[in-house]
């Protein structure tokens, strides 16, 4: 077995793992013959020069400026949580360049069936990715009076019910998964004080939803977060909702129009549909100009750095895959936000994140180890770039945090210089 395919097979547990029980892991690892010649932090600059280069790696590019290193909080907050692009589609993209025939409906709802059907935590993501989520989402979070995702998506749940003043909000979340998100958002509006209401989660797996129904009964919620099975693209709502969810589940979504159309239909007037999603190119792909800055990027990287963990294969360009091909991954991300600003007025709108994702991801993020120096800077640097690119218009957002309502002249607060109309990517234009 050689040193890739046991650090694919191992990294990802050991990364979880309490730092009382990783650190002395990692320490036997680096101990191990070979290790200065095949990992990249092995070799990383002493702790007090942060300055110095790290060896594999090209010179870093003049236009992107390194980041404060620090993470205010991170020990002591809560993970900022939100799934980037390639986590459920590991076995999905060696296909990418030899399906025969586009797959049917039914091929594309049992594939997705498939690869959610056994995964009990569908949100687990790499150390590097909290690093950067505490350093940079957090604050942008705070900006808007929230911690961390479900923060947002509790809050604006709430705050929707009062608007339409009923005495037992009854809200629905489409494309619930395990329910386990919904569940503490369910907590957490009982928090807050609302304790009669009703959370419907609708998804389309039956061993998700059961999971779902086990974890409500253990929190003491059986009565309040209820698993409904459906299928989200073919959704009639029965009745209104004081407010509707959609957490990381719209770019699975193939009929968004009709969807959204339905969403409209079943809003109370004035509840909201709260929203946390991908909006980035289909597939979860990069548009040509974000691809560049990414391979930039990836030059940088020591060859240890480019082993996709999840494939278990060596991609020593970067390979920007099309994860629908089979199953509906990012299959119409790049139409949820023009369609959402065509039958909703926007009230809060949270863009971010672009050519950071392929690095702090599930495929290659659990490479970086947040500990060290160079890592720790690699991770500034690539977000400071993002940053700038987005503020300039060169890019535009891959995630959004927003909720809309059914008024379409309604106040939209966002971050600055990144407005829900302007972050909309002309799908037209240079898309090979």
């Amino acid at each position: 077995m050689n040193r890739n395919t046991l650090k694919a097979m191992v990294l990802p547990a050991v990364a979880a793992l309490p730092a009382a029980l990783r650190e002395p892991l990692r320490a036997m690892w680096r101990r191990l013959p070979g290790y200065d010649a095949d990992t990249h932090s092995a070799a990383e600059p002493p702790p007090a020069s942060d300055s110095d280069p790290a060896p594999e790696t090209a010179a870093a590019t003049a236009d992107a400026v390194a980041a404060p290193a620090s993470c205010a909080g991170e020990a002591a907050a809560p993970a900022v949580d939100i799934p980037t692009e390639s986590g459920e589609t590991s076995d999905t993209a060696d296909t990418a360049d030899t399906a025969a025939a586009p797959p049917s409906y039914e091929d594309r709802i049992a594939q997705e069936t498939r690869i959610f059907a056994d995964q009990v935590q569908v949100h687990d993501l790499p150390p590097i990715f909290h690093y950067w989520s505490n350093a940079y989402l957090r604050p942008m979070l705070q900006a808007f009076d929230c911690e961390h995702p479900e923060d947002f998506l509790a809050h604006h749940l709430f705050l929707s019910a009062r608007h339409t003043g009923a005495a037992a909000p009854r809200f629905v979340s489409l494309g619930c998964g395990n329910c386990d998100a919904e569940i503490r958002i369910a907590q957490a509006l009982v928090r807050r004080g609302l304790t009669q209401f009703t959370f419907e989660c609708m998804d389309i797996n039956p061993a998700m939803l059961e999971r779902g129904a086990a974890l409500a009964h253990e929190a003491g919620l059986e009565g309040r977060v209820l698993p409904v099975q459906g299928d989200f693209n073919r959704w009639t709502p029965e009745g209104r909702y004081d407010g509707i969810m959609a957490n990381q589940s719209l770019h699975h979504v193939l009929e968004l129009e009709a969807l959204f159309d339905a969403v409209r239909a079943a809003l109370q007037p004035q509840a909201r549909f709260v929203v946390s999603d991908m909006i980035g190119r289909n597939g979860h792909q990069r548009w040509p100009e974000a691809a560049a800055i990414v391979r930039e990027f990836w030059e940088q990287l020591p060859p240890s750095y480019r082993y996709n963990l999840q494939l278990q294969r060596q991609e020593d360009d970067f390979l920007d895959w099309d994860c629908s091909v089979e199953g509906f991954e990012g299959v119409r991300a790049q139409d949820v936000l023009p369609l959402l600003l065509e039958r909703f007025g926007v009230e809060v709108f949270l863009g971010f994140g672009n050519i950071i994702d392929p690095f702090i991801d599930r495929g290659f993020g659990h490479h970086f180890d947040a500990g060290h120096v160079f890592d720790r800077h690699f991770i500034d640097r690539v977000h400071a770039r993002d940053e700038a690119e987005m503020q300039a218009g060169r890019i535009t957002p891959t995630h959004m945090l927003a909720v809309f309502a059914l008024q379409r002249d309604i106040a939209c607060a966002h971050r600055p210089g990144l407005a829900p109309q302007t972050s909309v990517r002309d799908a037209s234009i240079g898309a090979a």
